[in-house]
């Protein structure tokens, strides 16, 4: 009787562990987004209002990196960097690629309304098979590989 409420005791740490590993990874993944998809943004957005013909000149570039739209783009896709490499050693990455592209959507629209670009139908079609990919992998587990306990 005393090993029966042992088991079922492992069980509910197990679970409500699990629980919180899936809710980490879950907010990670929304971090290794938004963190790309504002990075790419404030990244083009310093590019497309920079005035001056860049060329070849290694000035003009030490110059624009420093600019304050490009400087933040810069700093959010290092945040993109190393909480990516986090997020694919907490799940498969069959999961976070898939996940991830939830960016690419993002983009399309950013680039839709800020910058007046043209998104065609069919971008808007593949940006919407993204969209259903995600809807599939968000189905399963973020990790399918068996984890070995630390010693």
């Amino acid at each position: 009787m005393a090993a029966g409420r042992a088991v079922a005791q492992e069980v509910q740490i197990t679970s409500t562990g699990a629980r919180r590993v899936d809710l980490k990874t879950k907010l990670l993944t929304v971090f290794v987004v938004v963190t790309n998809v504002l990075g790419n943004f404030s990244m083009s957005w310093g590019m497309k209002h920079q005035a001056t013909d860049l060329g070849w000149a290694p000035l003009g570039y030490i110059r624009l990196i420093f600019t304050p739209w490009v400087l933040l783009g810069t700093t959010l896709l290092i945040l993109w960097l190393l909480s990516r490499m986090t997020l694919l050693g907490w799940a498969d990455l069959s999961y976070v690629l898939p996940m991830t592209s939830i960016g690419y959507v993002l983009s399309a629209v950013l680039g839709k309304v800020f910058f007046g670009e043209l998104v065609t139908w069919q971008r808007w079609l593949g940006t919407s098979f993204i969209v259903v990919g995600i809807v599939f992998v968000g189905l399963t587990a973020a990790n399918t590989t068996r984890q070995e306990p630390a010693r």
